[in-house]
């Protein structure tokens, strides 16, 4: 049979199509922009009609389709929520559900690279449910703007559902699913969404992002997160030279610095010449320019994400964000007023991977205070579980300045931390690390 015949077999409606997810069972979503909204919205039906008795969801970083559907309180009798990555619609869950003392969100902590593993060995996944681009000549579809642990999980779920859309780029590296492993073929021809927004970096993101800039060299491989701080160091690139990109995201202020010809990859010792990601999120702009792309590669975050992957290029250059650190160094980048606010995602994963490189830097940074001035991001001791340990901590950077801790004992660590905490809380700070006994 043509694969011009095997699709058109398998193609069928969304109301059909999720008549294959079971009423019991495990279900896994693609991440971000290849969330199927059709798809989704065929089994929120399913939920409303009472044909779905308990479903886990696995899933991360839940974007608008999956928000806007199955991520209703009312439906939380028979939808399961375990997100590797919570969000504020997972928060707000959490509140409605302490109102009725029930437990609505199961939080699954895992490192980024660990995922895909989870997902296919530790974890069996009934389901896969999918946006891809247009099938090729060769009867292979792509996943595009997500490898992450999409690819995994198409490749080993039980059945795999796909939605095809015209509007989800075509790229390169391991995106690819064939027509024979696939189940069915729903298509839906929609506008990806623009996610996130981009946010121009406000004067104390510029000042933190001037500390940072003062240990980047040209021919850095750089890992640039999400935020306002990452973008206003993307703005500063311009002025290097010979970059390359091996990145956990890939986002337009990162493909503006390729068209530009700041980034070539050409001093990259493994994937020289490519600009690896295992995620993408930006506009149709950004989408067009990842589409068919040589010298753009997406790949499974069990390799993008692998700390010793990240060590074989030099010069690798990690900037991420904290909630708090506390004297000893140790790192909150995840849990805020006594529940999980966000995940350890790929953080650590390339804090280590930085680490492994020859050369490499990696930069933890934050405003010094929260709430409007109110609290102190550098604390006397973190409130919630500890994403990165105090030894696996390089630089910090807040508009104050930026330290670097390794190597530093532990009453040089208070001293640095303090150094770049916001002046009002300096003092208190400095009389909670001598109640410690940090600080004699």
């Amino acid at each position: 049979m043509s694969y011009t015949d095997q699709y058109k077999s398998k193609l069928t409606t969304a109301e059909n199509a999720v008549k294959l997810i079971p009423k019991k069972g495990n279900l896994v979503i693609g991440l971000g922009m290849s969330e199927p909204p059709a798809l989704l919205k065929a089994l929120e039906q399913r939920v409303i009609n009472k044909d779905i008795d308990a479903l886990r969801l696995y899933y991360m970083h839940p974007a608008t389709p999956l928000q806007t559907t199955l991520l209703k309180y009312e439906y939380m009798d028979h939808i399961l929520p375990y997100p590797f990555y919570p969000t504020k619609t997972e928060r707000d869950l959490v509140k409605e559900g302490l109102k009725h003392g029930k437990k609505v969100i199961n939080y699954v902590p895992a490192n980024f690279h660990q995922i895909p593993s989870i997902i296919s060995h530790t974890l069996s996944m009934d389901v896969c449910i999918v946006t891809v681009s247009s099938m090729t000549n060769g009867g292979y579809f792509s996943t595009g703007t997500n490898a992450d642990y999409t690819i995994t999980a198409a490749k080993t779920a039980k059945k795999l559902i796909i939605e095809v859309n015209e509007n989800m780029p075509c790229v390169f590296g391991d995106t690819f699913i064939h027509i024979s492993q696939v189940t069915a073929i729903v298509e839906n021809n929609v506008l990806l969404p623009n996610e996130p927004p981009h946010v121009t970096p406000g004067e104390v993101d510029t000042q933190i992002a001037n500390h940072i800039m003062k240990i980047f060299a040209d021919g850095s491989t750089i890992q640039i997160g999400a935020g306002n701080v990452p973008n206003a160091v993307c703005s500063q690139l311009k002025n290097y030279q010979d970059l390359g990109i091996h990145s956990e995201l890939l986002s337009p202020v990162m493909t503006d610095l390729i068209k530009a010809g700041n980034v070539t990859n050409k001093r990259k010792n493994i994937d020289t010449g490519k600009s690896i990601y295992t995620l993408a999120a930006g506009d149709q702009e950004f989408f067009k320019f990842i589409d068919k792309n040589p010298g753009i590669e997406g790949h499974p975050s069990s390799y993008v994400n692998d700390p010793y992957i990240i060590g074989l290029n030099d010069n690798v250059f990690s900037i991420n964000s904290f909630i708090e650190i506390d004297l000893f160094g140790q790192v909150n980048a995840e849990f805020m007023l006594g529940h999980q606010f966000s995940t350890v995602g790929g953080q650590l994963d390339f804090i280590e991977g930085a680490m492994r490189s020859k050369n490499g830097k990696t930069v933890l940074t934050a405003e010094s205070t929260a709430g409007g001035g109110k609290f102190s991001r550098i604390v006397n001791k973190i409130s919630g579980p500890a994403t990165d340990t105090r030894n696996n901590v390089q630089y910090v950077a807040t508009e104050y300045g930026m330290v670097n801790l390794m190597g530093m004992s532990t009453a040089e660590r208070a001293n640095l931390l303090i150094s770049i905490a916001h002046p009002k809380f300096q003092d208190q700070l400095k009389e909670q690390a001598k109640e410690m006994d940090i600080l004699l």
